[in-house]
């Protein structure tokens, strides 16, 4: 991990027993590495149950398990046939509710983040849940596994973060709804919160 970038404690699994809309914005700040690959988490946006744009809103299918599993397990489904995106779950097993990871500032393992990407751009090596999860190397292998053990190092922020919530991005139902939250001021970002 890198030396210039301080954390707090592991995040294990209580952590993530709780609603998905206190968690969202309290991983803001975090750090997520994937063997050793990855950063702070400068953007999430929260699914929950009720929630007509989550992949659970219409019952549990074989594509969707892992996100009705125990809290604190890697939900990883692959979005318009293309790209993989990591989701956290959340809330308690069977009650399906996720955190989905959009950007990181990067901070470890960033050239062979930069080849996975084939780009030296900074900003744009994790800005985006497939970006992202094509820098860490997530796959579907990765579903349901525990995020409080290898490959998955998940830590607390060190310090208070200033967190922004605006509209969820990507998605046709309930996109008005404030449950993307992001890092104020970070270049990171998949997409800057729209101005008041």
């Amino acid at each position: 991990m890198s030396d210039a970038v301080s954390t707090g404690p592991p995040l294990g699994r209580d952590f993530f027993a709780r609603s998905v809309h206190e968690i969202a914005p309290e991983l803001i700040g975090a750090m997520l590495l994937v063997d050793g690959c990855g950063g702070l988490v400068v953007e999430v946006e929260a699914y929950d149950r009720e929630d007509p744009a989550s992949h659970a809103f219409r019952g549990r299918t074989v594509r969707n398990a892992s996100m009705f599993g125990p809290p604190g397990h890697a939900y990883v489904y692959r979005s318009y046939g293309i790209h993989w995106c990591l989701n956290l779950v959340c809330e308690e097993e069977g009650r399906p509710a996720a955190a989905l990871l959009r950007a990181l500032e990067p901070t470890d393992g960033i050239e062979l983040m930069e080849r996975r990407r084939a780009t030296s751009d900074l900003r744009l090596l994790c800005a985006g849940p497939g970006r992202l999860c094509e820098a860490l190397g997530v796959t579907r292998d990765h579903d349901g596994a525990a995020l409080d053990e290898p490959p998955f190092e998940l830590r607390e922020r060190a310090e208070v973060a200033e967190v922004v919530r605006a509209p969820r991005i990507g998605i046709t139902r309930a996109a008005d709804l404030p449950w993307r939250y992001l890092l104020a001021g970070s270049r990171y970002v998949s997409r800057a919160a729209p101005r008041s």
